[in-house]
């Protein structure tokens, strides 16, 4: 599976440069998509975050080093990318709950993180409704927030931007500019870094921008769409999760560079039957 051995190719090249510079990009890169979503599918599959996951590993071999040799602690430091000795004990405890220095010695507890190679079972355990469809650029208006990626606080601070959205009345605001397909209401993730991202609550919209808010312009793009039902905001984070683990793998297309896309309909979020929708881009994967 041509994308199981992108994804674990990226995973050797962290190994071979734990003691080195992890440069992202070039992680994504091997995996053939956005450091954006490279990391947001490595938080779905790992169930962590990837920078979590670098420094478990990078703890994991600096005890190695502490018990196997008798370089200084302030070296073993500088090797893992901590030029303060006060950062690299705090990490270091952080990870193995005792201080560098009580690592040396005979019987000390120590945790290791094993190197992640991904194996992936397609579970398939319940349908998933999608279509492949080619869109124009589509300009949106609404409010915007700046992020830091991390999949698993980003999963409580956006609806949290939702509540203070509607609650502010900026919310009816923004319903008022609907006026193009798909008529609802879109959360867009944009400008992804890798490190951080825009993340819009937007009408489509070709009006005037009223004071206070932003546009943004979609590019054209082919999106797979996929359908939700069930309540806000944990059917949609559920189905996110399975498309990356479960639908991408095997479907024959790989991450185009384009945002992420939620629409949400009108009607009850909390109701068992609300319907939404996930726009995952893609494109047609390419042979190695």
């Amino acid at each position: 599976m041509e994308w199981l051995s992108r994804l674990n190719a990226a995973m050797l090249y962290l190994e071979e440069h734990l003691d080195d510079e992890i440069e992202l990009a070039h992680m994504a890169q091997i995996a053939c998509c956005s450091p954006f979503h490279f990391q947001r599918m490595f938080s779905y599959l790992a169930e962590a975050p990837l920078s979590e996951y670098i420094r478990r590993r990078k703890m994991t071999k600096a005890a190695e080093d502490l018990q196997s040799g008798d370089q200084r602690i302030v070296d073993i430091a500088l090797k893992y990318g901590y030029d303060s000795p006060t950062a690299f004990n705090r990490a270091f405890q952080g990870i193995h709950g005792i201080a560098p220095s009580e690592a040396r010695k005979p019987a000390a507890s120590l945790k290791a993180y094993l190197p992640i190679s991904f194996k992936i079972t397609i579970k398939g355990e319940a349908e998933m409704n999608y279509r492949i469809e080619k869109k124009d650029a589509l300009r949106i208006v609404g409010v915007k927030a700046h992020f830091e990626l991390n999949v698993e606080e980003n999963f409580e601070q956006i609806p949290a931007l939702w509540v203070k959205t509607v609650q502010s009345g900026v919310f009816a605001r923004i319903l008022g500019l609907v006026n193009q397909e798909p008529k609802g209401i879109l959360g867009v993730s944009s400008c992804m870094n890798g490190k951080d991202f825009d993340y819009y609550i937007a009408a489509p919209s070709d009006l005037p921008v009223p004071e206070g808010l932003e546009a943004y312009t979609v590019p054209a793009c082919t999106w797979a769409i996929f359908s939700c039902i069930g309540p806000m905001p944990a059917a949609i984070q559920a189905l996110q999760k399975r498309i990356v683990s479960e639908w991408l793998p095997s479907s024959g297309y790989e991450y185009a560079n384009a945002p992420d896309i939620e629409v949400y309909f009108e009607g009850d979020q909390q109701a068992v039957d609300y319907r939404c929708e996930v726009w995952l881009p893609v494109t047609k994967k390419q042979a190695i």
